[in-house]
């Protein structure tokens, strides 16, 4: 039974469950009794006694595709293969074309309704992201020449808070237009830098995730 389980694989469990049925039938409409039913006799003493709510979860569940994004992001920056600036078009390409991102725009809610999710979101960004993976990235670009900047922090903030934030419709709700739209002007501010690193299969890939957040709205 469940409650046999070491700990850590009572938590898997939970989060396993929780993350099949917010896939199934939608982050709002699974409720906590709904993942309790699905757990094999655990009880939900036993689940509170590892997540306070039902955010607690998600987020520990988002925390967990994020894992996987950063080894990613961690492989791309260690290639050298690569320069600084083909290396930062890579993580674009890579970082929406994962399957998992089909998987985050369906179960994610609006984030403006989940404030601690959204704060945990934009920490990251700016204190992992920015500093350990991007910064590296455009400070070997800088060594390289393929890209020019005397702000590489502030740049490496720019990029991921535009990227990850301001472009996000998790996040501001953005319609698919809207959102398409917002993109065009990033890969335009880009551009504007040097930075040819955004083209039309990552556009077109922006808009088929909008789509998914939208259509797992209704």
């Amino acid at each position: 039974m469940a409650r046999n389980k070491h700990p850590e694989e009572t938590v898997s469990l939970i989060l396993d469950t929780a993350f099949r049925l917010f896939m199934e039938k939608g982050y709002e409409r699974t409720s906590i009794q709904d993942i309790i039913d699905h757990l094999g006799g655990l009880s939900k003493g036993a689940i509170y006694h590892h997540f306070k709510s039902k955010e607690d979860i998600l987020a520990a569940v988002v925390d967990r595709m994020t894992a996987e994004s950063n080894h990613m992001l961690e492989e791309i920056r260690e290639r050298t293969d690569l320069t600084g600036k083909e290396k930062l078009k890579t993580i674009f390409k890579e970082s929406i074309s994962r399957p998992v991102m089909d998987e985050m725009f369906m179960i994610v809610p609006n984030l403006h309704d989940n404030p601690r999710l959204l704060h945990s979101i934009f920490r990251e960004a700016v204190e992992l992201v920015a500093p350990q993976y991007i910064l590296p990235i455009i400070r070997q670009g800088i060594s390289d020449g393929s890209i020019q900047t005397d702000y590489p922090a502030e740049l490496a903030e720019l990029i991921i808070l535009t990227a990850n934030i301001w472009t996000n419709p998790l996040i501001f709700n953005n319609s698919v237009d809207e959102c398409s739209r917002k993109f065009m002007v990033f890969r335009q501010m880009m551009q504007g830098l040097g930075l040819d690193i955004v083209d039309d299969e990552m556009a077109d890939r922006i808009r088929e995730l909008t789509v998914i957040y939208w259509n797992n709205k209704r």
